[in-house]
């Protein structure tokens, strides 16, 4: 069956991504939106994106509405830092949920965000990335450490030095003086598919400029290289805040944009807030098979 569409484009740094409302009811079956997903990203034949957003009722009390989203491969994620301040500024400025402070149910937890409105517009959101756990069985990793700390991996003939953690979603940190000769659209998916890491993993190449900045590259799962990566900023300021190469507040350089990140301590975990904005792009229509 063929349906007409309505959706907005939007990005967080180039991150960019087609939002769906499925806040009234919904409009892509279950078993749909995978293949739907793979169909919208397509960049040549469609609208194109890193991944698709759905707007949806929250099934817990305790949230106030609930994010979805789907890599351009159509694997469900469990969260994304860019695809959730798109989110956040969607739901504001469509009265859907018209809240400068929101509990909003992810597929790992549920966020706290604040969102900063200069005349009814969002100009920046704030998201508690709650606390991030560096143990394998939970990332998940396959080792025998307790904790994979700036530690060797071999990929195919080379060796990279990693920090292995989970915000939610997995990632490996790799801090280099050199970030310009990483072959990222090579490296990137031998990584991502590396048997150390049984649900795949993103991976991240990162240059130190000083204790309170850093630049940083991406090779996402699931999607590929990608200008932005917000579980990934918070990852690496993580990463270095406990190998005490970065101080708590840092500014994070990304090929689409900057990212302000801060650690907090709650007990013995470490946990982050992420901040930066997000752009609507276009609304738009498509007709797709569903």
């Amino acid at each position: 069956m063929t349906t007409t569409l309505n959706f907005t484009k939007m990005h967080g740094l180039g991150n960019d991504y087609v939002v769906i409302d499925e806040s009234k009811a919904e409009i892509i079956p279950e078993d749909k939106k995978k293949t739907v997903s793979e169909e919208l990203c397509n960049r040549r034949f469609s609208v194109g994106a890193d991944g698709v957003i759905f707007v949806s009722l929250s099934t817990t009390s305790d949230a106030d509405i609930r994010f979805r989203i789907f890599n351009a491969d159509g694997s469900e994620a469990e969260m994304c830092g860019n695809g959730i301040r798109c989110f956040a500024k969607f739901v504001y400025e469509n009265s859907i949920l018209p809240e400068e402070e929101m509990l909003v149910e992810t597929m790992e937890d549920i966020k706290n965000l604040v969102l900063t409105v200069d005349d009814g517009k969002v100009t920046s959101i704030r998201v508690d990335m709650g606390t991030a756990t560096f143990k394998p069985d939970e990332i998940p990793m396959e080792t025998s450490e307790t904790e994979f700390l700036d530690q060797e991996i071999v990929v195919d003939d080379d060796t990279f030095k990693m920090t292995v953690l989970s915000v939610g979603n997995p990632h490996a940190i790799t801090f280099t003086d050199d970030i310009d000769s990483i072959p990222l659209e090579t490296i990137g998916p031998k990584i991502e598919y590396h048997p150390s890491f049984p649900q795949r993993i993103n991976s991240h190449f990162v240059r130190i400029l000083g204790r309170d900045e850093v630049e940083m590259i991406t090779w996402e799962r699931g999607t590929g290289v990608t200008l932005a990566c917000g579980t990934g900023a918070t990852s690496t300021v993580l990463a270095g805040y406990k190998l005490g190469l970065l101080d708590e507040e840092v500014l994070v350089h990304l090929p689409g944009g900057e990212l302000k990140i801060t650690v907090y301590h709650e007990g013995d975990k470490l946990g982050a807030f992420m901040e930066g904005d997000s752009v609507t792009v276009f609304k738009g229509q498509i007709k797709i098979n569903i």
